[in-house]
């Protein structure tokens, strides 16, 4: 099978401090992650001042805050994305981010990175989705908060403007943090792949991992997990990431879970052919017999060892005559 892809989704937990963001793709090397992932934004071009904050960030952040101001204090400027890119390509790992605003994805062109991420709340959004068509790059579009009708609508809108629909991989995904194991439903992630004939994936908002590594034994081509240094830190994910040592457990687990679904292809594996002469059985005497005594139902019989005449031609030999003496439970030759 081919390998599942692992996006280490550091979003907005380096609280607009770049040190804290290295530290992050430090993290996400050391875990095994094929990618890092963070949030580029322009906050006041996609956040009206008017806009209210999900209850899980008013528990995890300063209550009377908008979510304007909350999204101003956790965010990186274009310059020192910059630098977080150099760096990721210093720790040799691959940078992801997701484009929030129009000014975001036209930032984040340059830095020619494998995918462009769509996030749940943009599946709607036909100025946005238009932008990331005409781009014609590789495409993973989130679908959490959508209904399969949103979701038709937002693949239309990607490939009416030039994204190959072999370039889109849709991940099931639910935005609530953390996901009540109730509401992953991953289920639906198998029913998309079906009725669009599309590449999908899961990007997990669970406390813990039993969902992405379920959601890589059923068939998602990505995985998606937040993390953090800390889930005591103050900001809206701190709280549903996973710490390093979990993360690497998750990508350990995914990677085993490749390991074990194998290649389709059943025959004796290297492991267990040293036993097919122990554990099969083979054509042996019943009682003695003995030279020139035709072979019987009552005289023959099958037992261990699997190293003389296949059980399967047991039919063939009968009525040939013996070439020899046979004692008790001595392999039968023709």
């Amino acid at each position: 099978m081919s390998s599942v892809k692992i996006i280490a989704e550091a979003g907005p937990n380096h609280n607009g401090n770049i040190n804290l963001a290295y530290k992050l793709v430090d993290i996400a090397k050391r875990s095994g992650a094929d990618y890092v992932k963070f949030q580029t934004s322009i906050p006041s071009e996609h956040i009206s001042k008017y806009a209210l904050k999900a209850d899980y960030q008013k528990r995890n952040t300063k209550k009377n805050q908008s979510q304007l101001d909350m999204s101003k204090k956790m965010t990186l400027s274009f310059k020192e994305f910059k630098l977080l890119k150099r760096y990721c390509d210093k720790k040799k790992i691959k940078f992801l981010s997701t484009a929030f605003g129009l000014s975001s994805i036209n930032f984040l062109k340059k830095f020619k990175m494998e995918y462009f991420k769509i996030p749940s709340g943009e599946i709607n959004n036909v100025l946005y989705l238009k932008k990331i068509g005409r781009l014609k790059k590789r495409v993973i579009l989130s679908t959490g908060m959508s209904t399969m009708k949103e979701i038709s609508y937002a693949l239309k809108i990607l490939t009416l403007n030039g994204t190959k629909k072999k370039n889109i991989t849709v991940l099931q995904c639910n935005t609530e943090y953390p996901t009540p194991l109730a509401d992953v439903n991953l289920r639906a992630m198998l029913e998309i792949k079906k009725k669009f004939k599309i590449n999908v994936g899961y990007s997990d908002h669970t406390k813990g991992t039993e969902a992405s590594v379920i959601a890589a034994s059923i068939g998602a081509s990505i995985i998606e997990k937040h993390f953090t240094i800390s889930q005591k830190l103050k900001g809206p994910d701190h709280k549903s990431s996973l710490l390093e040592k979990d993360l690497k457990e998750m990508i350990k687990k995914i990677k085993n879970v490749e390991v074990i679904l194998g290649n389709k292809i059943k025959k004796p594996t290297k492991s267990e052919k040293k036993n097919i002469k122990i554990a099969r059985n083979s054509i042996v005497a019943n009682r003695d017999i003995f030279k020139g005594e035709k072979f019987t139902n009552k005289n023959l019989t099958v037992k261990r060892p699997g190293s003389g005449i296949s059980p399967t031609n047991f039919f063939k030999i009968l009525g040939k005559k013996a070439k020899k003496n046979f004692k008790k439970d001595q392999l039968i030759s023709i």
